[in-house]
């Protein structure tokens, strides 16, 4: 009998009512022949007023006991969701991260997964029971809880799939799926029917927050489809899949703006091997994430070295920078606290010309300056002022068309 894994976020299960909803989804694929594994997240906002009651007590908690208080939300959430299939008539069953063997490392609050031994979960789905995952969660070699940071049950979800040979993992949010962009800004926003999980993973790590990138990796490392749907309604989502010809026949799939950026840029770096090693060493050893890194030769013996990142990393790359700077022959440090990056993401560019002159064109005509341009091979990305953010991103999605299904887009 086919698995399948089907996750529902915070607000999906916000009170009983939503709670009683998801459970009639589930009810439904069991009805429809399959064994089916729960992964749920904490209930609505309580992640958040669990971190705020911490910090009241202690404005820097230790992440040990970060991860053994905010387990507790998606632990209720499981209780909860088994009691209510319970009561429709479904024998159900919970069980924490720990309680699978969902091993991970010991990186309190951004954990990673190591392993999941699947064989409880089959034993009772063998039971015909459904089984209910706590998301968010696992353990590490001594037994810690641990939790996996942002977007954390969506990764234990698609990791359980994998781990199980699941048919399908489907993710059910409060939207219908992927857009195109973010229709609060750009309302003609349209859903896709299937996005390659490369796309979804540039998409994800420039700020789409509908998928975490982690969860999207794990899919495409162990081959799991998965379904993005609403668990408001019965429509089709969006599919996350592998990469098939006539997706490239669709030149940019998707658009998105990151307001919360700033840009680091070390001016007049002695221009030697190494250099750029050690400031990304001294970075990384702070945790802080880079997002687009760009150097410039200035002469044989000097270059400007600049990178992106956000703003919560803000002062602590500052501190990073200012510390070594001296060390790398630095001239000066310039930041700017007031970046946005506008991107438009496609496996059609890999095939497709003109693109970028699209892209800069279309900034251009509505008046916007370009601070700085990084590229990959399906991403075009513009650091630009967050004041016209949302003008860039109507700007770049009116002229890639992103108001129309791909189908109208299609180049071949």
């Amino acid at each position: 009998m086919a698995i399948l894994v089907q996750k529902f976020g915070g607000t999906s299960v916000a009170n009983a009512e939503r709670i009683r909803r998801c459970a009639k989804k589930v009810i439904k694929a069991v009805k429809d022949g399959y064994q089916v594994v729960v992964v749920a997240s904490a209930r609505g906002h309580q992640t958040d007023e669990l971190i705020a009651d911490a910090r009241e007590l202690n404005k820097n908690p230790p992440t040990r006991e970060m991860d053994q208080l905010l387990s507790t939300g998606e632990q209720q959430t499981v209780a909860l969701f088994a009691m209510a299939l319970h009561a429709m008539g479904y024998e159900a069953i919970s069980f924490t991260g720990g309680q699978v063997k969902m091993l991970t490392d010991s990186a309190h609050t951004k954990a990673r997964i190591k392993s999941i031994d699947a064989d409880r979960i089959r034993k009772h789905l063998d039971q015909s029971k459904i089984v209910i995952v706590a998301g968010f969660q696992g353990v590490d070699e001594n037994e810690n809880i641990t939790t996996l940071g942002r977007g954390g049950s969506d990764t234990s979800a698609v990791a359980l799939a994998a781990a199980l040979k699941a048919k399908e993992c489907e993710i059910y949010t409060d939207v219908d799926g992927v857009y195109t962009t973010d229709p609060r800004i750009f309302k003609k926003a349209v859903k896709m029917q299937q996005i390659s999980y490369d796309e979804m993973l540039e998409l994800a790590s420039l700020g789409a927050g509908v998928m975490h990138i982690r969860a999207v990796a794990f899919g495409k490392n162990y081959n799991v489809r998965i379904h993005v749907r609403n668990s408001a309604n019965d429509n089709e989502g969006t599919v996350i899949t592998h990469e098939v010809p006539k997706m490239e026949g669709v030149v940019v799939s998707g658009a998105t703006v990151q307001k919360d950026m700033a840009k680091i840029t070390l001016v007049g770096v002695d221009n030697v091997p190494g250099n750029a090693a050690k400031l990304f060493a001294r970075l990384a050893k702070a945790k802080v994430v880079i997002h687009d890194i760009i150097q410039t030769e200035l002469s044989p013996k000097k270059a400007n070295l600049s990178f992106m990142i956000a703003i919560p990393d803000l002062d602590t790359a500052k501190e990073a920078a200012e510390n070594i700077k001296d060390e790398l022959g630095c001239e000066s440090v310039f930041i700017r606290d007031d970046v946005a990056l506008v991107s438009v993401v496609g496996v059609g560019m890999r095939t497709h010309y003109g693109v970028a002159e699209k892209m800069f064109g279309a900034l251009a005509k509505a008046k916007i300056n370009i601070d700085s341009i990084t590229t990959s091979e399906i991403r075009i990305s513009c650091a630009i002022d967050r004041k016209q953010a949302e003008k860039a991103l109507k700007a770049v999605c009116v002229a890639f068309e992103l108001d129309k299904p791909a189908i109208q887009r299609s180049k071949t």
